[in-house]
């Protein structure tokens, strides 16, 4: 196997190697991202993450749609909604097509925090996809996809 830099980098090996080394160093990376002042009070872990990157990034949605996109049960979310709510980060209105249902959304209170915190991961992604084509983007983003399964049937 070759070093980062040198030879073709061409073998599977030798994109696993870097890819061993480097997956650390992203995550540390992103765990450095701080905080915003307005969020430290609260108790989010990363489990919070990608239910928060939804709402900003999507806009409201149903406790369902998000247990969907986050491929969890319903009460997983209910139990992260219930408490988000409790903290005041999120808040939960009736449908007005289904009053069965409920809304949940960041409240606008915390919006301009929790979009502050999400933006430096947001920028780092767009300059390193923004050179690929979209048939590039879709490669690794699928990429990414297909290691993390693999991750997961382990």
């Amino acid at each position: 196997m070759s070093t980062p830099g040198t030879g073709s980098g061409a073998g599977v090996d030798d994109a696993v190697r870097e890819l061993l080394l480097l997956m650390p160093r992203m995550v540390g990376r992103a765990k450095r991202i701080p905080l915003p002042e307005a969020l430290k009070s609260f108790a989010l872990a990363p489990r919070h993450l990608s239910l928060l990157s939804y709402l900003l990034l999507d806009g409201p949605l149903t406790v369902n749609d998000l247990a969907a996109r986050l491929e969890v049960a319903p009460t997983t979310v209910s139990l992260m909604v219930g408490e988000l709510s409790r903290q005041g980060i999120l808040a939960r209105r009736e449908d007005e097509a289904d009053r069965r249902r409920r809304i949940v959304a960041i409240t606008p209170e915390q919006q301009p925090a929790i979009a502050g915190w999400l933006a430096p991961g947001a920028a780092a992604w767009r300059t390193a996809l923004a050179p690929l084509s979209p048939e590039q983007r879709r490669m690794f983003v699928d990429t990414l996809l297909a290691y993390e399964a693999a991750v997961g049937e382990r």
